[in-house]
């Protein structure tokens, strides 16, 4: 399995409590990664071998900012290129803001996500993700916009198809599955053959939380790297004969809940809502797949 990108989540805790948000993150979030989980899985990359880049999100990452540099630093000594994602709530002006991102221009970051989008900023009278980056590139860091659209405000019955229109959109899994699709256009679930966000087949990242989860997909995870290696998770998964993975890839959501004879409801916004929806009803059969709680807006 050719993974080339590991995204940590850093934490799940973050300043915001996004409608959008598929990892229900929020300021009541528990789980934090330690430095020495860190070291874990970079001396876990090395052994892979096909790591290339490794990312730092959350949650707010920024929130623990000194392991997060410890990260930035041990990552590029490995020979790994690195990013973040934030929604920038240190950057209370562009001044600030460059003090914040100073000692992570000194390291070198190969891309700044900064998320600005009106799920952050519609409703405040500043917006601090234009301030982050434009110290950004002021101090020459590689930075761009993460925007994701409000689907109430682009979409009609007439134009929707079905599916998050690509860039910018939402998908509707973790607390969007719960918060955005009310009066929202919908098909039926059996129309939902196939996953489009994902290819299991084709894996080319993957997600590691603060509790060791790997996740091929947020809230489906391939096992666990306290419990087991991290190389050795990857050695072995076999997304055909995942329990969650293989029904997907042969006929979408629509035969996960075939499968496994969920009741479901007759339509759905889009294959990652019956997705979402169907796993929600599995988790007691694979609590060690279909997990942590966290994922599924249980905060423990």
């Amino acid at each position: 399995m050719p993974i080339n990108g590991l995204h940590l989540l850093l934490t799940y805790k973050c300043t915001y409590e996004c409608d959008h948000c598929f990892v229900y993150s929020s300021p009541n979030s528990n789980g934090v990664m330690k430095i020495s989980d860190i070291r874990e899985i970079l001396k876990e990359a090395k052994k892979i071998g096909s790591i290339e880049i490794i990312y730092f999100e959350g949650g707010e990452p920024f929130l623990y900012y000194p392991t997060m540099l410890w990260g930035l630093r041990e990552a590029k000594k490995a020979g790994c290129r690195s990013g973040i994602v934030t929604n920038a709530y240190w950057a209370t002006s562009v001044e600030d803001a460059k003090e914040w991102l100073k000692p992570i221009s000194k390291i070198g970051v190969d891309d700044l996500s900064i998320s600005d989008d009106a799920f952050h900023y519609e409703e405040l009278e500043e917006n601090l993700a234009k301030y982050a980056t434009e110290a950004a590139k002021e101090l020459g860091l590689p930075v761009g916009n993460i925007t994701i659209e409000d689907p109430k405000k682009y979409l009609t019955c007439n134009e929707w198809e079905g599916k998050p229109v690509t860039g910018g959109a939402v998908l509707f899994k973790g607390r969007a599955a719960e918060k955005l699709v009310e009066e929202l256009p919908k098909k039926p679930w059996d129309e939902f053959a196939e996953c489009s966000p994902e290819d299991f087949s084709d894996q080319k990242r993957v997600h590691i939380d603060p509790l060791g989860y790997v996740h091929v997909c947020q809230g489906i995870t391939m096992g666990n790297m306290k419990k087991n290696l991290l190389h050795e998770l990857f050695e072995n998964f076999n997304p055909h004969k995942h329990q969650i993975c293989g029904p997907i890839m042969n006929g979408g959501p629509a035969e996960l809940a075939r499968k496994y004879r969920v009741k479901h409801e007759e339509s759905y916004v889009d294959e990652c809502h019956l997705c979402f929806d169907t796993r929600l009803k599995l988790r007691a059969r694979f609590p060690e797949i279909l997990a942590p709680n966290q994922m599924y807006g249980v905060l423990t």
